[in-house]
């Protein structure tokens, strides 16, 4: 069985991107454990979108609404990952709200067992298959809505959102895919495909 389905065996919103890669599998996951993205004028354009409203509610009463915190890859809880073949991690949260909701969860134990109401839960994995001399790198991000009111309101987030965030996924797929490939062709681990 997958991570993706052991961790969210059911969902109601699904969105994959695959890229191939001249790169092992392993050492592709590797790259994507250790990746923090570079400054992406896009990426920070639609952050900034999306955080907005929560920074203006901030500017309108800074005593009773906090400071948005900054959201990035590294606000994904680490959940699992099967050898050579797939990572994933994890968030639950009130998404739709200015402020994202997030329920803060220590691990993977937590994750599967963490069930709140009015919440939805999002799984982001990558799986990495070899197809002759490249690796097929999939990303696939998965949400469950456990109820009716965070179906209601998670939908048309995922409207609004889903474009945006289909941009960023295939961007940082074209990210990784450059560092693994400046990363063989320095130690000459592939040939080109």
């Amino acid at each position: 069985m997958s991570l993706m389905a052991t961790f969210l065996p059911h969902h109601q919103f699904s969105e994959r991107h695959q890229a191939t890669v001249r790169c092992q599998p392993g050492e592709l996951l590797d790259i994507i454990q250790a990746y923090r993205p570079s400054r992406d004028g896009i990426g920070e354009i639609a952050m900034l979108a999306r955080q907005l409203p929560a920074r203006l509610m901030h500017w309108v009463a800074p005593s009773r609404v906090p400071r948005p915190a900054p959201f990035s890859p590294a606000t994904f809880t680490p959940l699992a990952r099967d050898g050579d073949r797939e990572i994933v991690a994890g968030l639950i949260g009130r998404f739709w709200r200015p402020d994202f909701g997030l329920v803060a969860v220590n691990g993977p134990a937590e994750f599967l067992g963490c069930n709140p109401p009015r919440t939805a839960k999002l799984l982001f994995g990558f799986v990495a298959e070899p197809s002759g001399e490249v690796t097929l790198l999939t990303t696939e991000t998965r949400v469950y809505c456990p109820d009716r009111y965070s179906l209601i309101m998670f939908f048309p987030y995922w409207l609004a959102i889903r474009p945006v965030s289909g941009l960023l996924r295939r961007r940082m797929l074209g990210a990784i895919r450059r560092i693994a490939e400046a990363r063989g062709d320095r130690h000459g681990a592939l040939p080109a495909a």
